[in-house]
């Protein structure tokens, strides 16, 4: 196989995931104005599902635009080497392959921020403001821009300095180092992403003491599950959309319930949200999208190892000198077919994990307030209710709303 092969390969890849997403996304489209069956007739009235409607439709023309955008810029950088001039840049500055990567790296992570800054932008203070989402200021936009550049830089780049360092160090058996490294640091992150990451972002206090809190801590010894860490996040700060999460294990696990959850849904809902939550942990899905995560993670990087050395990748695109980080380039895009197999495989399992926790619930507590919470939370977010199957197979983590429900009533 030459280079210019490789290439054609790397530019078929991206022009067909292109082409596949959007049919996905027109097929979609045509069901925007479906009928809503019979279950779901009292989640919209008449105002708010034309409401729903228009905000489907302007985030898909807006959508159309933006991965326009994207697929031009990338096939423009390829087909003018841009790779080649950014790693020319890099080596002026240094010698160091570390040095070089982490500059390289740098420019393509910023330059295209920048450049997709403009849409994000757009997406916040117009679309999201007109259907009145927004709750984003200026300054707290900024802030979010500036904060990911820093985790980007510290933390990424960290990761990216030392997986290169034990390539150097190590040669082709690099990528167990690696994956011992991205391993430790995912398991880090579960445990303490909400004590130490979220705080940069937002605000998060204890639940007060009052119903809803003893209504919880009521069912969770119902279930002879341990929580006393619940807190409520200030999601408000940047949009009305509500949510809530449980994150950490053992003695660190905590729920976090946005304020927004909070102000939508009455006590019984919650709880019914919450049983839910607690129904994943019993059931071990968070250890088993731990453990999965791990497995795929060192998968791909045992085939990296396989191709990183093989200066083709770089030749690729357009860089004579072969080094990791353009391989690694190029090896991202040749991987992205295998990325969306695996990414399928995990919705489905996802989707299965979702009814059986919902089963949790309606077992252990209630499925009624879990049947009005989600019908709420669908309302409030404008969320699509009649979506394509073959959007949904293809996209959606979660069942539909109305695939829930039946399995609720059943």
């Amino acid at each position: 196989m030459t280079s210019t092969t490789l290439f054609n390969i790397i530019i078929a890849i991206i022009i067909i995931n292109f082409i596949v997403d959007k049919i996905l996304d027109a097929l979609n489209a045509k069901h925007f104005n479906d009928t809503l069956p019979k279950e779901l007739h009292d989640v919209y009235d008449e105002d708010d599902y034309k409401k729903s409607q228009r905000y489907k439709a302007t985030t898909y023309k807006f959508g159309i635009i933006t991965s326009t955008f994207s697929i031009v810029l990338t096939l423009g950088f390829l087909f003018l080497d841009g790779f080649a001039f950014v790693d020319t840049i890099a080596r002026s500055y240094s010698e160091n392959p570390i040095i070089v990567a982490l500059i390289f790296f740098g420019i393509i992570m910023i330059g295209s921020d920048i450049l997709t800054t403009p849409f994000s932008y757009y997406s916040t203070f117009v679309i999201e403001e007109k259907f009145g989402f927004n709750k984003t200021t200026l300054k707290t936009f900024l802030l979010d821009k500036i904060k990911g550049w820093f985790m980007m830089v510290f933390v990424g780049g960290g990761i990216l300095a030392l997986v290169i360092w034990f390539y150097q160090s190590t040669g082709d058996h690099f990528w167990l180092y690696a994956w011992a490294l991205v391993t430790a640091f995912t398991v880090f992150m579960n445990m303490f992403y909400s004590k130490l990451i979220v705080p940069l972002f937002n605000k998060q206090t204890p639940l007060e003491t009052g119903s809803l809190r003893d209504k919880i801590s009521e069912y969770a010894k119902t279930v002879g599950f341990k929580l006393d860490k619940i807190f409520v996040i200030d999601g408000s700060k940047r949009s009305t959309k509500a949510n809530a999460y449980f994150s950490g294990f053992g003695s660190k696990k905590r729920v976090t319930l946005y304020d927004t959850l909070i102000n939508d849904l009455d006590d019984d809902e919650i709880v019914a949200v919450l049983a839910h939550e607690v129904g994943h942990y019993k059931k071990k899905h968070i250890i088993f999208n731990l453990i999965s995560s791990v497995l795929l993670t060192g998968i791909m990087l045992y085939v990296l190892s396989l191709f990183i050395s093989n200066p083709l990748l770089s030749n690729a695109l357009g860089v004579n000198t072969p080094s990791f980080h353009i391989g690694l380039v190029a090896f991202g895009l040749l991987y992205a077919p295998i990325s969306e197999i695996t990414g399928l495989i995990m919705n489905m399992v996802s989707r299965a994990f979702e009814y059986q926790a919902d089963d949790f619930a309606k077992t252990t507590y209630k499925a009624e307030p879990l049947i009005t919470s989600l019908k709420k939370l669908s309302k409030n977010s404008l969320s699509n209710l009649t979506p394509h199957p073959a959007y949904v197979f293809m996209h959606y983590s979660h069942p539909t709303l109305l695939q829930r429900i039946k399995n609720l009533k059943r």
